[in-house]
């Protein structure tokens, strides 16, 4: 959950959120390596009288300027491939939810149960219980199990949406008529806040996404209680 005068990003949840972080600190002390660098040689550059007819004029140095940003690029290059490839893995998920777009509420359908599924739209800010989160809560979560692989299918009824829940290292694009797919899984149990990140009209920012995560008997308790209730 993100706060406020927060700087970084949110704690990682899953396994992939946690190498985009990494990933992320990896590139972001090469461009603080790379701009101190600049930085020094503008400096050496404006402040001293003496030249050297080597920085003038030098094959060597021209080669080093070439190879130098070009490794740099594939010591930034390689990791980002590889949580890419990553992040398109979906290896036997344990679960599957849909979740479908509206003009504005989210739907989510479990396609392993026969008659799962509920609308969840934003609890209006004068019916917020004590520390509920403003804009952010909704009167039904997405509940999945933690640790176990689940498998979302994205698509929306109306307009572009994109589900996304930052804490999970998902964000995936809602498109009416088309099916898309993402993965992840929940390292450890918890609530988990997004919201539709496309501009989708009037309401866009009233649609949170409400993710929990719980023990796997909790799971099955909620849905059978859910099931009994439909």
């Amino acid at each position: 959950m993100a706060h406020p005068s927060q700087l970084g990003l949110q704690d990682a949840a899953s396994p992939v959120m946690e190498e985009l972080l990494h990933f992320h600190d990896h590139a972001l002390m090469i461009v603080f390596l790379i701009s101190t660098f600049v930085l020094y040689i503008i400096v050496a550059m404006v402040s001293t009288k003496l030249t050297n007819s080597y920085i003038l004029d030098s094959q060597e140095i021209e080669i080093i300027w070439t190879i130098l940003p070009a490794a740099i690029l594939i010591l930034i290059a390689l990791p980002s491939l590889r949580i890419l490839y990553l992040m398109d893995e979906i290896n036997d998920p344990h679960l599957t939810v849909k979740a479908i777009g509206h003009q504005w509420y989210w739907s989510y359908e479990y396609s392993d149960y026969q008659d799962l599924g509920f609308d969840s739209y934003m609890i209006p800010t004068q019916d917020l219980a004590p520390g509920q989160f403003r804009l952010l809560e909704a009167d039904h979560r997405m509940v999945v199990p933690s640790e176990s692989p689940v498998r979302v299918l994205v698509t929306a009824e109306d307009v572009l949406h994109s589900w996304a829940v930052p804490a999970l290292g998902v964000k995936m694009d809602a498109v009416p008529g088309r099916l898309n797919q993402t993965s992840f899984i929940a390292s450890r149990p918890g609530v988990f806040y997004g919201q539709c990140s496309e501009i989708c009209g009037a309401n866009h920012s009233f649609m949170p996404i409400v993710v929990e995560a719980v023990p796997l008997q909790h799971f099955e308790d909620w849905s059978t209680l859910m099931l009994e209730d439909a």
